[in-house]
């Protein structure tokens, strides 16, 4: 009963396409207490996102017509910052990434087990409630991050990033002078428990650099060689 109780009130849309698949989650997260939308289109789907406050978005990234990874992709670019968990049939690495880069939180590979399904999303919503106590300003330097309104700039210029690069920057400032290794990073930013065997750390590395550092001093990302990135001021090793 405290658990039920603790999610009265936590609305969910889910965008699924296949009625059986829907109409199961759909029960069985009503019971655990979650209000529960059904959208069974991309664009019903992205249309009831952008109209409604959700606490927490299931989305189906092979949906006819507009795809869940173009839904995902258009909430971000307008500002839509509800928590996305992506459900794929397809468990490649190049498809999980392709997800997250698109502004998804977390993914599922189908077929899940509904448990599994339950505790992400007790994780999600739980990070998004926290988030909401927390102060949404965050500064480093001159550097100063806008969690609420996901905005950036360092001394005083506008710095336009990515749904991924965001995430990425607000890990590190959240956790200033730590060194976190690449896995760490996959981890925390992209959820991703197992080695892709690729460079995406560094990628989104070099891209956050060329954004903040390339014409600003002091410089805040540095590489510990052997040992991974830390996000502070003054030299690096």
């Amino acid at each position: 009963m405290e658990i039920l109780r603790a999610y009265m009130g936590v609305k969910i849309l889910i965008v699924e396409d296949e009625a059986k698949l829907a109409s199961m989650l759909q029960r069985g997260l009503k019971e655990e207490g979650y209000q529960v939308s059904v959208a069974m289109t991309g664009s019903s789907g992205l249309e009831m996102a952008k109209s409604f406050n959700f606490d927490l978005i299931i989305l189906d990234i092979m949906l006819p017509g507009l795809s869940g990874l173009e839904v995902c992709k258009q909430l971000r670019g307008q500002a839509v910052c509800t928590p996305i968990l992506m459900l794929t049939a397809l468990d490649s690495p190049e498809n999980i990434v392709s997800g997250l880069d698109g502004g998804a939180d977390d993914y599922l590979v189908k077929p899940f087990n509904f448990a599994e399904l339950s505790a992400r999303i007790r994780t999600l919503t739980r990070r998004r409630q926290n988030g909401a106590l927390a102060s949404h300003l965050l500064t480093i330097a001159d550097l100063q991050i806008d969690t609420q309104s996901k905005t950036v700039t360092r001394s005083g210029n506008p710095i336009t990033l990515t749904a991924t690069e965001f995430r990425l920057l607000e890990f590190l400032v959240q956790r200033p002078n730590r060194v976190h290794s690449r896995m760490e990073i996959l981890e925390q930013v992209w959820n991703i428990d197992f080695n892709l065997g690729t460079n995406v750390v560094d990628v989104y590395i070099n891209y956050l650099r060329k954004k903040l550092d390339k014409h600003y001093q002091p410089k805040l990302i540095h590489t510990i060689i052997g040992m991974g990135y830390v996000l502070k001021e003054g030299e690096g090793a």
